[in-house]
Parts: C-alpha cells; sequence; structure tokens
C-alpha cells in the first residue's frame, strides 16, 4: 500500500511538472562549433583573423545574444572566406555553423532570425533545435505561429520540428555539434573536402586586443549558467589588453603584458561589471562579457584560464591551459614573478 501511494505520488508529481513550465537548461561546448571552420581558415592563410572570428562567433550560441546574432556572425565567416579566394571549406562550415542550435535557458524552441543574411550563401538557411528543447513553445513562452517561430522567408512552420536543411529529418541530440554529424549544409549539395576539418585539435593564437575589462560590482543577473564547459584544448580568446611594445624585444613585453592581465584578473568576479564582448579570466574559467557582466565557462578538469604571451608577434591570448604549461610559457619570454608578476 506504502509503495502504491509512493508510486501514486511519483506520477502525480511529475504530471504536474510537465504541466508547468519547463526550466532545464539546455547547452553545448560552444567552442566546438567553430573548430572545423577555424581550421579550415588557417590553412587558407587567414592568420590571426580566424581565431579572432572563431571566438565572436561561438560566443553568439550562448542564450544571451538576439535572435540575428548568429546569422551576422555566419555572415562575418563568410566575408572573410571571400577574400580567401572564396574558400569552399570555409563558406560550407559557416553554412552548417548558421544552423548550429543556440543553447536554450528553458528547454524551450530558441526564435529564428527574421531578417536577410548580407551573404547570399546563407539564404533559407536557420538553426535547427536541440532534441530537448519543446517543439510547440519557443523562449519567451511564445507558441508556433508566434513572433519569432517561423523562419525568415518562410510562411509556414518548420516541418519537422526542429529540423534544418542540414538535418532535415529532425532536431539533433541535446549538446551535439551539427558539423559533426554532417559536411553538407543542405544547399545544393555542397559538402566540404576532408583535407581542412581539423577536427579538435586545431589550436592557434590570436594578437588582438579589445578594452581592458573593469572591475567592480554588480546585481546583474545573467541567463546563462556559469558552468557552461569549452573544450580541454587550448581555445585561444581575445586579449584584453594591447601590448606594451610591437617591436624590438616583443616577447619580454609579451611576457609582462600576460603578466598584468593575470594579476587584474585575480581580482574579478562573476559580478564584475566589464565591457560588452570582452573577455577575462573569473576564478579560473574562461568569461564572456555579456550584458555587462561575465559569463563563465569551465575550462575542465586540471586546467585554468590564463593571459599567455604569443610567440611569434606582438601581443597576448586568453586560454585554458595547464597552470604548469601558463608558467613554462611565461617564463620563456624572460618575465620574473611567474602568472602575476
Amino acid at each position: 500500500m506504502q509503495f502504491t501511494t509512493l508510486v501514486s505520488f511519483a506520477l502525480a508529481t511529475a504530471a504536474s511538472v510537465h504541466g508547468a513550465p519547463v526550466h532545464k537548461r539546455i547547452a553545448q561546448v560552444i567552442a566546438d562549433s567553430t573548430t572545423k571552420w577555424e581550421a579550415a581558415c588557417d590553412a587558407a592563410g587567414g592568420g590571426a583573423q580566424c581565431n579572432q572570428v572563431a571566438v565572436a562567433s561561438f560566443g553568439t550560441l550562448l542564450a544571451a545574444p538576439g535572435p540575428c546574432e548568429q546569422q551576422n556572425a555566419a555572415d562575418n565567416m563568410i566575408d572573410l572566406a571571400k577574400t580567401l579566394s572564396n574558400n569552399a571549406d570555409m563558406i560550407t562550415f559557416a553554412q552548417i555553423f548558421a544552423q548550429q542550435p543556440r543553447n536554450s535557458p528553458t528547454s524551450q524552441s530558441v526564435p529564428y532570425c527574421q531578417s536577410a543574411p548580407r551573404n547570399a550563401e546563407l539564404n533559407g538557411l536557420f538553426q535547427c533545435q536541440f532534441q530537448g528543447d519543446n517543439p510547440t513553445t519557443f523562449v519567451g513562452g511564445i507558441a508556433v505561429g508566434g513572433n519569432g517561430t517561423i523562419p525568415f522567408g518562410m510562411s509556414a512552420h518548420v516541418n519537422p520540428a526542429g529540423s534544418c536543411p542540414a538535418n532535415p529529418t529532425g532536431p539533433i541530440a541535446d549538446g551535439t555539434q551539427l558539423v559533426d554529424l554532417t559536411q553538407n549544409p543542405g544547399v545544393g549539395g555542397t559538402t566540404a573536402s576532408n583535407k581542412t576539418t581539423g577536427g579538435s585539435n586545431s589550436t592557434s593564437t590570436v594578437a588582438t586586443s579589445s578594452a581592458i575589462p573593469s572591475s567592480g560590482s554588480s546585481d546583474s543577473d545573467c541567463e546563462e549558467d556559469p558552468t557552461e564547459s569549452i573544450p580541454t584544448a587550448s581555445i585561444a580568446a581575445v586579449a584584453s589588453a594591447m601590448p606594451s611594445s610591437t617591436s624590438g624585444n616583443f616577447k619580454l613585453a609579451n611576457g609582462q603584458d600576460a603578466q598584468k592581465l593575470n594579476a587584474q584578473f585575480a581580482t574579478l568576479t562573476a559580478t564584475s561589471l566589464c565591457t560588452e564582448g570582452t573577455n577575462a579570466c573569473v576564478d579560473s574559467a574562461f568569461a564572456q562579457c555579456v550584458g555587462g557582466t561575465y559569463v563563465t565557462q569551465s575550462c575542465g578538469s586540471g586546467l585554468i584560464c590564463a593571459a599567455l604571451p604569443l610567440v611569434n608577434s606582438a601581443g597576448t591570448s586568453i586560454t585554458c591551459t595547464t597552470n604548469a604549461d601558463a608558467l613554462a610559457r611565461i617564463a620563456a619570454t624572460g618575465a620574473q614573478g611567474g602568472l602575476t608578476g
């Protein structure tokens, strides 16, 4: 009798949960979405621009950016491809990226962009949804047929629900990368060649800068989970300070600049105020400023986030690595004093 009561209670509880708004968050390792594109870009001779564009692009898969930010990022990826002899692999991977499902903060479908892309190569493309996303309700509680629930240029809802041109059979498994499932973006039978797919072992660094994140406190809340993970391989991110020297002994300057950044990062918390789009390290996690506060992404077991000196040019990068590797790289520049100087 007691067992029957417990079962009945469990079923009733499950029914009540299903009848209420769903709050499960569906996420992914966002940096994996641009790995193959970046490898193709590196092979095409894109240099430092490859990592810059890749990092900026995968950030649009978070829940906070607007519905067209992912498409805009794919446009940027194609823009760069067109400067590199219209590199076919870069264009194909950009088309697939444009269809990668985005994170859903509430396990509801994510709204579609309602404007045309800049590049014709993206016409008719829209993101798939994850299988765990509710196919009848979009983020914000919008029912199918409401604003943003039908892709731009279409007059009827997506069928099958959650599908996209690259995966026309339906949504893809939660956390999966579309680029790992197909090399065909679903437009004209285009596929990427095998020589530049790169896999997850491709690494690069970037020698650019953005405003130094400001410290302070804020009560702002971000809808992203503060523990979203990034790959254990080093993923270089945009540096947060200008190198103090662009000629001469840039290696020493790079090491000292990395130390200054790491010292500043040590003062930051998840509630520190920051400048939109800047990157940093917060409590050993990679962090991106979204909406004025940091969204952190765990580096993984045994890794820390750190500013590192570039090797072949002036500048620094922000990446996930081991503590020993970070110390060794800074020491190799001649800078004294460990991570923070």
